[in-house]
This record gives C-alpha cells, sequence and structure tokens, in this order.
C-alpha cells in the first residue's frame, strides 16, 4: 500500500489553490494500482501528484455539496410550484388553526 497525502487548503479567485495556506493535512491509503494510475494522470496533466489529488478532491467535493443542497424539479412540479407562489390557495381550516395557535404561542 501506499501513503498519500493531500492538504486542505482556500482556493484563490484564479482556481489555483493558495499555497500560503497550506496548514492543513488528510491522508489516505491507497493500493498500488490506484497510486499508479494518478501518477500517471497528474503526470499528463504536468502537476504534482499532490496538486493534481487537491484539485479533483476539491471539484468533487464542491459537486457532491452541489448535488445535496440543489432541488431539481420536473417541469411538471416546477409549474405547480409557480402556479401556487402566483395564485396561493385560500388557507384550510386547518391551517387557520395553527397560525392562531401560533400566534398565541409567539405573543406570549
Amino acid at each position: 500500500m501506499s501513503l498519500i497525502g493531500a492538504e486542505h487548503m482556500p482556493v484563490n479567485r484564479t482556481g489555483d489553490h493558495d499555497r500560503r495556506n497550506r496548514d492543513e493535512r488528510l491522508a489516505f491509503r491507497l493500493d498500488e494500482d490506484t497510486k499508479d494510475l494518478i501518477e500517471r494522470a497528474a503526470l499528463l496533466s504536468r502537476r504534482k501528484v499532490s496538486d493534481f489529488c487537491l484539485t479533483a478532491l476539491t471539484d468533487v467535493a464542491r459537486k457532491t455539496i452541489a448535488e445535496h443542497e440543489t432541488l431539481v424539479l420536473s417541469d411538471r412540479d416546477r409549474d405547480v410550484f409557480f402556479d401556487t407562489l402566483i395564485n396561493p390557495p385560500e388557507p384550510n381550516e386547518r391551517l387557520v388553526r395553527a397560525l392562531a395557535d401560533h400566534k398565541r404561542r409567539v405573543a406570549q
């Protein structure tokens, strides 16, 4: 097994990682084939292995976060959502009671 360490650091406006703030470490073990694959990809992209790994990990992390923080609606659901915003339905009895209950609790 091999050990590859990648540092956690902020990205500056140009998209390059700011080397001045490299004070955190992230280390993990991987098999030889995976290490060879990563080193080959870094070589082909003319980058250091640590920079290649950091960029790849950062890109995947941002994509993963975006996927979990983004709501994707079908065309039908989007139309229903916006129609409801523009033409809200009349509040039903249950909603009126809930609002009255809320007002009583907040007013106290």
